[in-house]
Order: C-alpha cells, then structure tokens, then sequence
C-alpha cells in the first residue's frame, strides 16, 4: 500500500459496492485493489473494469480475508445478513471499514461489528448516505444556527415508490424477513438515523404501527395469472412486471437499477426471458413476501419533544419530505428546497440547496453516494475519523430505534429504550 492513493477491497460487487467502487476510480483518490463476489459474471466484470490482478479475485470473501491485507479498507456491500463475518474478520486484519446499511439482521451483530472496530483500532462508517446530502447539511446549519428556536416536533415521510417496492420489497431481495430483514431495518434505518441526527438526541419512547396490507393473495385481482407475461389484466395493473421493466430499456439510469438487478442482457428478449425464469416475473399477489408495505413510527426524546415517521409504498419514488417545527418559525423541506417561516415576522423564505434532484440509488441518492465515498476516503487516508458522519457506535444506536420500534409494531406496546453507558454527542462526525 504506497503512493497517495487510499487502497480499498469489495466484498459484494452488487449495485452498492459497484457504485462506491465506480466513485473510487474517478475522483482519482482511491484505486480497487481486490474483490469478492460469488456471480461469476459480476466478479468478472467488475475485475475487468478496474483493472484487478486476476491473484486478487475471489469467489468467497473467505478466501480474500485469508491473505495478506491487500487493501487500506474494505467496502462491505453483500447482502444484509452477510455482513458480520466479513467485517468482524476484516477488522481483526487491521482493515478500515465501510459497511452498507443496515449493519446487521439483529442487535447482537451489529454490536459485534462495532466492537470488533473498537478493538482493533480501525474506522467503522455506516452507509447513512442521507447525512451526507448537501439539503441535509444545510437543514442542520439551519436549525443549528437557531433559526427556528427550539425543534418540538419534526415529521418525516419516505416515499418508497410503488414500483420500487414491487421491485425490491415484494419480488427481490428484500421482500421477505426471514431472507433479508423488517422492512424498516432494511429501507428506513436512515431515516429514523437522520432524524435523530436532525434533532441531535435518541428518543426515550417509541411506537409503531405497520402491516402488510395490500401485497396478498385475496386482494389478486379476478382472473390474474401467476406470471405478469400470463396475466390477461396485466395492462391494468401498476404492478405490471413487464411495463416496469421494458421500460427501463434505453434509459442509462434505470438500465443500471433496477434492471441489473432483474438481468444483464438489456434487450426485449432478454428481460422477457428474466421475467419468465427468475423472481422479477412474479404476480406482486402471489409472491412469498411478507414485510409491510405502509408503517409508522412516533418518537418522545427525553425533553417531551416528539418526532414521526411514516413510510409508504403506495408514492412516487421522490426524496424524502419533511416538516420541523420550532418555537420561533418552521421548515418545510422536499429533499432539496427549505421553506422557512420566521414567527417574529411572519415571513416565508426558501433555500435551495444544490442536492441532486435524484432520489433513488441509480441517481446516488441526491449526491450522497458520492460525498460518503469521500469522506470515508479522506478518513483513511488522514487516518481521522471526523469526515465520517455517523461512526459505527452512533449507527449502532439509531438502529437501536429501528428495533425498539419492530418490537413495539409486533407487541403492540411503547419501548421504552435503555440509555447507554456514554452520552449520545449528536456531532457529525
């Protein structure tokens, strides 16, 4: 490891860690040294692009953490439920890491990945790439500054998006628990991480409702096939596999997500035959899923302030929008613009921050992919962990939240979360 050059290694070169990796190479500050993956076609693409030695490919992360370290940090993008090993065995090595959201299916395991960070001295950061957006930072110098007086409530909704969650909740990855995670772990960590990071304070109660309510079987429509290619209501249906998918051809950004996700051969052909064979095809009501597809969270912090959360499948796919509401005046945000409302004047002005007006992951998030890739760089190469926005022990408090809320949905009782032996700082870093 010489030059100025960071030097990381990806385990998992999926949609994320091609996308980190891709940021990687062009800003010139850091160069992909080796990679795991175990779809052939995957790993071998992605050597080719960056220009990997064929010793330094691997099909099982296993036999990359067995060498020497081959790299300064390692990106850790597998699936959710694959994120331990790697990372734990990664920090035992002496490797930074980068570890996608969520950091871990439960509790025990993130906390693992945490203290196996404290104790072999490297930097941890948690893919929040919400902290990291141009319109969050501005949000936070607002509030910081004062401008609204004290923060009572804040709320927060995320549009999932109803072909998102058809794609990725219902038919992929992610659509059933056991395979994957709750639906708020897996898609909402960030959210109730960014709100606690808005508010700079853990709530001391939560409580949550949320069901699977339409995605089932008796609500199939009359007559509805198995598979979207089959189905004789298919062109009345906004679930329609068949629409969503061919008309992602074309269109750079939707060819690389969601279709990566469904195939690599971006013909008509080619994502037909996908949609006969594989997941993608599925009738949304005749699927295994079994995650919610509508949820909401309420939050009492410590000083009987309260903030909520709602997250619906059945919305376009925008950036998230929020309300914060002060002593002295009021924000309304839509992921790029602030509407503020100064009480002592009432009088209304709007911020536009230079966030992308890309919400989803094949637009990096509103710039957020990119600036986390950055500052984790930079944190490696200064060997200083303050460009890092939220640090593997605060991540693993606001996931924290996440499971005092599942508990709650699932008992239908409030949590009340224990506080931790330290204070939560709040600070960015």
């Amino acid at each position: 490891m010489h030059g100025p050059e960071v030097e990381l290694a990806v385990i998992g070169a999926g949609l994320r860690g091609t996308g980190y990796a891709r940021r990687a190479r062009v800003t010139g500050r850091a160069r992909i040294t080796a990679v795991a993956e175990p779809d052939q076609e995957r790993r071998t693409r992605f050597a080719e692009e960056h220009g990997i030695d064929e010793r330094n490919v691997f099909e099982d992360w296993r036999d990359l953490l067995d060498r020497e370290r081959l790299a300064d940090a390692v990106i850790i993008s597998t699936q959710d439920s694959m994120h331990v090993e790697p990372a734990v065995r990664a920090a035992e090595l002496g490797y930074h890491l980068l570890v996608e959201k969520p950091m871990a299916p439960t509790e025990k395991e993130a906390a693992q990945i945490t203290e196996a960070a404290e104790r072999h001295g490297v930097l941890l950061a948690v893919c929040h790439v919400m902290r990291y957006t141009r319109y969050t930072e501005t949000l936070k110098e607002i509030l910081d500054a004062g401008r609204i007086g004290d923060i009572m409530n804040i709320q927060h909704l995320e549009q999932v998006g109803w072909w998102h969650q058809a794609h990725s909740f219902v038919r992929g990855n992610w659509s059933n628990e056991a395979a994957s995670a709750p639906m708020l772990l897996a898609k909402a960590c960030h959210d109730l991480d960014w709100i606690v990071h808005i508010k700079g304070a853990l709530p001391r109660r939560v409580s949550s409702f949320g069901n699977l309510v339409h995605f089932r079987p008796e609500k199939r429509p009359q007559k509805a096939a198995d598979n979207c290619l089959d189905c004789p209501v298919e062109s009345t249906c906004p679930y329609s596999a068949k629409r969503i998918y061919l008309d992602c051809l074309g269109d750079p950004a939707k060819e690389w997500w969601p279709l990566s996700a469904v195939t690599d051969d971006h013909t008509e052909d080619g994502v037909l035959a996908a949609l006969r064979e594989g997941p993608y095809g599925r009738c949304v009501y005749a699927s295994d899923n079994d995650v919610v597809d509508s949820q909401v969270v309420d939050m009492e912090f410590g000083d009987g302030t309260t903030a909520s959360f709602m997250m619906t499948a059945f919305a376009a796919l925008e950036h998230r929008k929020t309300r914060v509401f002060g002593t002295h005046g009021s924000i309304e945000g839509d992921g790029v613009n602030l509407r503020i409302h100064d009480f002592l004047t009432d009088t209304h002005s709007t911020v536009v921050t230079d966030t992308s007006p890309g919400a989803s992951a094949a637009e990096g998030h509103g710039g957020g992919d990119e600036v986390l890739l950055d500052a984790f760089v930079e944190a490696v190469r200064d060997k200083d962990p303050t460009p890092i926005r939220s640090t593997g022990r605060e991540s693993l408090d606001t996931h924290r939240v996440v499971w005092a809320a599942e508990t709650a949905r699932r008992t239908r009782t409030v949590s009340t979360l224990v506080p931790q032996d330290r204070p939560f700082t709040g600070k960015t870093m």
